[in-house]
Parts: C-alpha cells; structure tokens; sequence
C-alpha cells in the first residue's frame, strides 16, 4: 500500500463491508458446532501447526481475512475445549451461552470501563451486579465490588484493603508513609492457602516468612483450634473451597473469634463461595457475611467467559483508598467510577457477560448449575471408586474429586495416559505426601454421560499402563 492513508481506507472499508466480521463470525459458530464432540485437548498435529505462527514481524500489512483464516485454519484445532463437559483441569469453568453471546456484542462495543463518563452501560451494569451480588450472598449492604481479571487481582485487592486499614488504625497511612518503618501487621493463614494468596502476600510487601501459618486438618481446612490468639492488628485469611480437596473453612466459628478481636477477615472463594447460592450447600458457607472482604471468580463456577474475577469488600473507604489514583484530567462522576476499586484503570468490560450471565441463570439457574457441578462431581467419585486399583482421597462436599493409585509412579502414568487418550483432560497434584489425579468439575455442560466416558478413559488408562508395569 503506497498513500499515506492506505491503511485508514482499509480499515473504513472493511468496516463498512463487515466481510472479515461474517467470516470470524461462521468460524465461531463452526467451532461451537463441534466443540462437545472433539478431543478435549489439541492433537500432535494441531501443536505442531502452531509453527505456522513464528515468523518476523511483518513489514507491510497483511489483507486481513488473510490473518482470520490463519488464525483460524492453525488456532482453532489448537484450543483446548474448556467449553465442553470433560475438561476437568485447573477449576476452569465452561461459559454459558448467554454470556458468551453477550461478549460477542460487547466485544464490538469495545467499552473501557474506568469512569461512568467513558462508559455509562458498563458503570450502570457494575452497579446493578454489585446489588445482585450481596444479595446472592447475603453481604452487607455497604459492600462494594471492583471487576477485575480473576480471583489473583481479587485477593490483591482485598489484602491491600486490609492492609490500608490495619496500618490505618494504628496512626500509619501506607499511600503517604509508604512500608518503610511501618507499624507491623499480623497475617495469619492456613498452611493449604492458595498460591495466589502466597502472590498477592509478597506483592503486597508482607513477606512470606513473616505469616503465623496454621495447620490444616485432613481435608485442608484451617484448624481453629490451632488459630493463634487474635488482635486488630490481625489479618485472617480463610478459604472457600480448598484447590484441592474442595473443602471449606469453619467461616461461622472463625470469623466470630475475629470479629471480636477487631482482626480483618479475608475469604479467598474463587470457585467456592458460589456454594452460597445453593439451599443444600450452603452450611458449608455458613458465616461468611462476618468477614471484611471475599474474592471469587465469575470465569469459574458462575461459567461467565474468561476472565472474570470479583472482589468484595465491606469497608469502602479502605478498598478505594487502597487502589486509587489521581490525575487532573480524571472526571468522576456522582454515580459509579469502576477504577476506584481496581488496580487498572483501563478495563475490559466484562461486567457486560457477567451481567448477562446472572440475568440469564436468576438465582433458581445459579443453584442448579451449581448443585449439577456438585452431583456430577459425586458420581465421578463414586464410579471411580467402583474400579479396582483407584482410591478416592478426599471428600467430595463440592466440586474437587482426589484420585490417586496404588503408587506414585501408577498414578502419573496414568494421568498422562489420560491426557493422551484426549476424551478428557485432568491435571496432577500432591496431597498428604501422594501424586494425585485432581479432577475438577467446573461446567456446566457437564451430563452423566461425559463423567461415565470420562471415567471409562481412566480405566482405560489404567489398564493400559498395568499392563507396561507387569
């Protein structure tokens, strides 16, 4: 292209010929037709086609339904099918479709989500979940949320609050004194607390070394009675749904004792606070309305599109204080500001999924999807349970099923044989000192019959690699 405004005419005409958006459009709808019948993770061929990629980059531009081809011909057979029903690996959730139709749109809305005044469906949808969202489960009526990319940046957000008010009460403002020299503040955790605690602790400057860990008891729970003595210099962080095993903190009994301390609770629930919504589960979230703070994701049991994570919050001058900045070409509005309780101020707006998601499900949906995660979860233990040469770890009271068999050794092979037949796809673990397989039931496309093929592949793989052991 030779003008000086080629470019800029390419563009203006595919948008107004809207042929590149009908082809991405068809690949999409073509994936989508097949996604809950191909293999769950990419074949040899699909990983080795990715080499098409790798080149320099390019000097001129490229004719852009060229570059959606491409990216479909090579990318598609490379995706893992998270979509689908028998993808149990890492708490990925599936997407209900509602929500995904709803990114579609927003994708082409192209909305950024700092302030009311950028994007006013985003910041009147923010505030419409956040209300959905202490009602579904049962906060405070002063919470606030920020939207952010997953539950990682949740628990950021909701330590750096703490950790603004802790140092707060003791005459110290971290955003003008900094750490150096700062008042110490107590964090307490069990010793099963989640990597992206571990993260958000060093990020945040209190140092690893520096936690008063608590033993956890066999299914990974925090154990009160070994719970030191609490003050409000204390930061307490609690789990809703250990990664693992899938069990739940004593929330009722520990945040009562916190409460009374003057201690800031924090409830790390990516997956597991969803329970709440549940008649039947929710003993196992019982008191979590007595914490400070909570982080949960959408893009995991609600099934919203990646990435959706959520951070709440009952004390709002503390969560704003903790992430806010300042600009004179900054407009805040009397209604809504999204960047006042996240770290970015730029965002994508997947507060538009998550509210169409919500809208689409109503309480009576989030239940049932939920509740169906959890009974499918419990057929998977039961019917590997039934298959000599398995053993089944934990309790399954939500969604975590812990496989393991007769050695180490047995059980990785076969994890990896797993993975090779690619009719489902789980990950490895390590619980108690053994090699586990962890299968996490996370979709809501899961039936009966995706757990009974799944469970098929792992005998089949087990069979299989006894016979190389022999």
């Amino acid at each position: 292209m030779n003008t000086e405004n080629s470019i800029q005419e390419a563009m203006f005409r595919e948008m107004r010929e809207k042929s590149i958006f009908e082809q991405a459009q068809q690949y999409a709808l073509q994936y989508l037709e097949q996604v809950y019948d191909r293999n769950v993770f990419p074949t040899e061929k699909a990983l080795l086609d990715l080499n098409h990629f790798e080149e320099g980059m390019p000097e001129a531009s490229t004719d852009a339904a060229s570059v959606i081809s491409l990216l479909n011909q090579y990318g598609s057979p490379a995706t893992t099918t998270i979509l689908g029903g028998r993808y149990f690996g890492f708490v990925n959730g599936s997407a209900v479709p509602a929500g995904l139709a709803a990114k579609n749109l927003a994708t082409y809305w192209d909305q950024n989500t700092a302030m009311q005044v950028i994007s006013p469906i985003s910041a009147k949808l923010e505030s419409v979940v956040e209300n959905w969202l202490k009602e579904l489960f049962g906060l405070p009526g002063r919470t606030v949320a920020g939207f952010v990319s997953g539950t990682s940046s949740a628990n950021f957000c909701g330590l750096a609050a703490a950790r603004y008010r802790l140092l707060k009460r003791m005459g110290w403002d971290i955003n003008e004194q900094g750490l150096f020299d700062a008042p110490k503040i107590r964090v307490v955790a069990g010793k099963q607390a989640h990597s992206t605690i571990l993260k958000a602790i060093g990020l945040l400057g209190f140092g690893k070394n520096n936690v008063e860990w608590v033993e956890s008891d066999e299914q990974g729970r925090i154990r009160p009675d070994l719970i030191p003595d609490l003050d409000d210099k204390t930061l307490l962080i609690l789990q809703a749904g250990n990664v693992n095993s899938g069990s739940f903190d004593a929330f009722d009994e520990i945040c009562e004792r916190a409460n009374q301390a003057g201690a800031w609770v924090h409830i790390d629930g990516a997956f597991g606070l969803w329970a709440e919504a549940v008649e039947s589960l929710k003993y196992l979230t019982k008191g979590i309305h007595k914490a400070n703070s909570w982080a949960v994701d959408g893009h995991k049991t609600l099934n919203t599109p990646y990435d959706c994570g959520i951070v709440l919050c009952e004390d709002k001058e503390a969560m704003v204080a903790a992430l806010h900045m300042s600009g004179s070409y900054i407009i805040l509005s009397e209604e809504r500001d999204g960047m006042l309780y996240t770290p970015e101020m730029s965002r994508r707006a997947r507060i538009i999924e998550l509210w169409a998601t919500m809208k689409y499900l109503g309480k009576a949906g989030i239940a049932r999807m939920v509740e169906n995660m959890h009974d499918r979860s419990v057929q998977f233990a039961n019917a590997v349970r039934a298959i000599k040469g398995f053993e089944v770890l934990n309790e399954v009271v939500f969604n975590q099923v812990l496989v393991c068999c007769a050695s180490d050794e047995i059980t990785v092979k076969t994890m990896e044989r797993i993975q090779a037949l690619r009719e489902c796809w789980v990950g490895g673990s390590s619980w108690h000192g053994r090699k586990v397989i962890r299968v996490s039931i996370c979709s809501w496309a899961t039936t009966p019959e995706d757990v009974r093929r799944s469970v098929a592949s792992f005998e089949q793989a087990l069979k299989e690699v006894s016979g190389e052991t022999r």
